[in-house]
């Protein structure tokens, strides 16, 4: 199914009977919707949710900026010196590709739980669109604050590695990149499996250049998250490399009443061994926002 947000077109799936509470899920930095596994979306569809799942502009079956990407290292010079912004949109232009996903299902107000860059998406929609949200999970995220959530420089270099144009030598170094950041009980064989689904839905490696400008660009969330007031969890990996876990405190420590868990063998993924426990934090979330 597809919508759209003015000339934006985004790509949407629903899992589970839609006279449920919506939850709406919200992917990370170049991850396509099947980032959230079919198996986890049904358990959380099992747990009495009605579950949206939709790819971000520049990922998979979305819309694709016709735009060349901006250098990133202009784009933090302009952040810091307080100029207008080189990136092609920021995260409130895809925080309201969100809203217009929500829109297309006629759904008012919903859960939102989003990983990584979704995570800050996520902030971002209970800060620009606080009418909208009934609770927010930010899952191994940050607030942008420059001194929480760094990356070690060995995961800093996966990520922004240039990924293989052909499918196997692109396979083969996406797991290698997992490698520095992995939760230590990851299945590496459904790894590779996605990895491979991801390549063969949509391949544009540049679309993660645009994202990666739009999270850049918004800066430090610290101040305009105090003035989140939905339930809210924080969800983070003790041995995430990617993100470090300081950027999870520094989230629940800027969100008032915010609940902060931290599983120690998580990295920068969603083990499928966790997945009973996201869903019950889930529901204990909405539970607190009811």
């Amino acid at each position: 199914m597809r919508t759209t947000n003015g000339v934006v077109e985004i790509e949407y799936e629903t899992v589970g009977d839609n006279s449920d509470p919506a939850l709406l899920l919200v992917c990370g930095l170049s991850s396509q919707l099947i980032a959230y596994r079919r198996d986890f979306c049904q358990l959380l569809a099992d747990a009495g949710f009605y579950v949206v799942r939709y790819d971000n502009r520049d990922v998979g079956l979305s819309s694709k900026t016709a735009a060349k990407p901006p250098s990133l290292v202009a784009t933090r010079d302009a952040l810091n010196k307080g100029l207008d912004s080189p990136a092609s949109y920021g995260l409130s232009d895809m925080a309201l590709d969100g809203m217009a996903v929500l829109d297309a299902l006629g759904i008012v107000r919903s859960h939102i739980w989003g990983m990584s860059m979704g995570g800050m998406i996520v902030q971002t929609m209970a800060i620009n669109h606080w009418d909208r949200v009934l609770s927010i999970t930010s899952v191994m995220s940050t607030t942008g604050a420059s001194d929480v959530g760094r990356a070690t420089p060995e995961a800093s270099a996966a990520l922004m590695a240039v990924p293989p144009l052909e499918r196997e030598a692109h396979i083969a170094a996406d797991l290698a990149a997992r490698h520095t950041y992995a939760s230590a009980d990851i299945d590496w064989d459904e790894m590779a499996s996605y990895a491979g689904a991801q390549y063969d839905r949509m391949f544009h490696p540049v679309g993660a250049v645009h994202q990666l400008a739009a999270v850049i660009a918004d800066g430090d969330r610290t101040d305009r998250l105090k003035s989140v007031d939905v339930p809210c969890t924080v969800l983070h990996g003790g041995i995430d490399t990617l993100i470090d876990v300081s950027g999870g405190h520094a989230t629940a420590e800027a969100i008032d009443g915010a609940k902060l868990v931290v599983y120690d063998t998580m990295g920068h993924d969603l083990p499928a061994t966790l997945w009973p426990s996201y869903v019950d934090e889930m529901v204990e979330l909405a539970d607190r926002a009811s």
